[in-house]
C-alpha cells in the first residue's frame, strides 16, 4: 500500500492515533490549530529535512528520519534555554512512497518528541517529487530570558554538552559505501541532543548559546560575530572518540580533529560561560578573547578545508 492508495485523511488517522494532549497543550491534533497554554514567552524554531541532501532512504529508516527531524529542531529551542513544548510536522511525499515508510517515520517522530519531553501537535501532509520535512518547535521560556548568541564577553570560557564530530565520521564511512564502526553511522542517522542541558545552562548564567548543527567552526563564527568577539578552540580540550580516529585511518589517514572542528549533525550546545560558573556535564573547549569577531583554533586561523556545512556552496 502507498500513501496514494492510502489516502491523505486515512494516513493522517494512522499518524495521529493515540495522541492525547496534556500539560501545557491545551488543545492537541484534530483542529484547525493546536492550543498551548505557556508560563513565560514563546522560543519558534523550524528546520527543513530534504531527501538526498540530510538522509538517504538507503542509509536511514524512515524511523530514524522521524527521530532526525524532531532532534535537529528541538536543539534549538535548547540552545535558547527554552523548554520544548510541542511539535508540528510537515511531510510533503511522492504518491508512490509506501504507507509503511510514513507510519514508520511518524512513530520515530512520536519517539523522539518523548524522549525531549515533547508532544506532537499537527502538522500538514502534501504530495512532493522527493521527500520534504519540516519539523517546528514550540518551547516555554518560563520567565527566563532568552540565551542569545550575542552575550560572550572577553575573559569567559567557551564549553560544550554533547558530542561533536560523531555524525560527520559515520556520513564520512556510508559516503564510501561501508557501515561500521556502527557507533558513528548511527550517529549520522539518529543524533543526539543534549536534551535538558539548556536550562542547565540558563541556571548557571550561561551568557551565550548555539546548536552546532553546520560543524563547530562555523556556528562559533555566528557567536562571535554577534558579540564582537574572538573565540580560541583549544584542541588539546577536545575529546576525540576512538571510532572518529578509525575513520579518519581508514579514508587516508586525515586528521580525526577535522570532524570535531567541521561536521554537524549532532545538535550539541556551545555556551559561554563565567569560568567558575561552568555546570556539571558541560566540558571546557576554549576561550572568549577581546579581537575582532573570528574563530582561531590554538591561536590561529583555520586553515583546513572548510568550517562546515553551507547551503548553495
Amino acid at each position: 500500500m502507498t500513501i496514494g492508495g492510502l489516502g491523505e485523511f486515512a494516513l493522517i488517522d494512522r499518524i495521529t492515533a493515540g495522541l492525547t494532549a496534556s500539560g501545557a497543550v491545551r488543545l492537541g491534533v484534530g483542529d484547525d490549530c493546536a492550543v498551548l497554554r505557556l508560563a513565560g514567552d514563546l522560543a519558534v524554531s523550524t528546520d527543513t529535512l530534504v531527501e538526498n541532501v540530510h538522509f538517504r532512504r538507503d542509509w536511514s529508516s524512515a524511523h530514524d528520519v522521524g527521530r532526525k527531524a524532531v532532534a535537529a529542531c528541538i536543539a534549538d529551542a535548547e540552545a535558547m534555554g527554552a523548554v520544548p513544548v510541542a511539535v508540528v510536522i510537515s511531510l510533503a511525499a511522492p504518491a508512490e512512497l509506501p504507507a509503511e515508510w510514513a507510519i514508520d517515520f511518524a512513530a520515530g517522530v512520536k519517539e523522539e518528541c518523548a524522549n525531549a519531553g515533547a508532544q506532537l501537535v499537527g502538522g500538514d501532509t502534501a504530495s512532493a517529487p522527493l521527500i520534504v520535512i519540516t519539523a517546528t518547535v514550540l518551547a516555554d521560556l518560563a520567565g527566563n530570558q532568552p540565551v542569545t548568541r550575542a552575550g560572550a564577553r572577553p575573559g569567559q570560557v567557551l564549553a560544550v554538552a554533547g558530542r561533536l564530530g560523531w555524525a560527520a565520521a559515520g556520513l564520512a564511512v556510508l559516503g564510501r559505501g561501508f557501515r561500521s564502526p556502527r557507533a558513528v553511522v548511527l550517529a549520522h542517522r539518529v543524533p543526539e541532543p543534549p536534551y535538558g542541558e539548556g536550562r542547565v545552562a540558563v541556571e548557571a548564567g550561561a551568557t551565550s548559546m548555539i546548536d552546532v548543527s553546520d560543524g563547530l567552526l562555523a556556528d562559533l563564527g555566528h557567536v562571535a560575530r554577534a558579540s564582537g568577539v574572538t573565540i580560541d578552540v583549544h584542541t588539546d580540550l577536545l575529546e576525540v572518540a576512538e571510532p572518529q580516529k578509525a575513520v579518519a585511518a581508514a579514508i587516508g589517514g586525515g586528521d580525526p580533529l577535522v570532524f570535531q572542528l567541521t561536521g554537524g549533525d549532532d545538535h550539541a550546545l556551545a555556551a559561554t560561560f563565567e569560568p567558575e560558573a561552568v555546570p556539571p556535564g558541560w566540558r571546557v573547549i576554549g576561550r572568549v578573547r577581546a579581537g575582532d569577531p573570528e574563530v582561531l583554533v590554538d591561536g590561529q586561523p583555520w586553515t583546513g578545508p572548510t568550517q562546515g556545512w553551507q547551503h548553495f556552496t
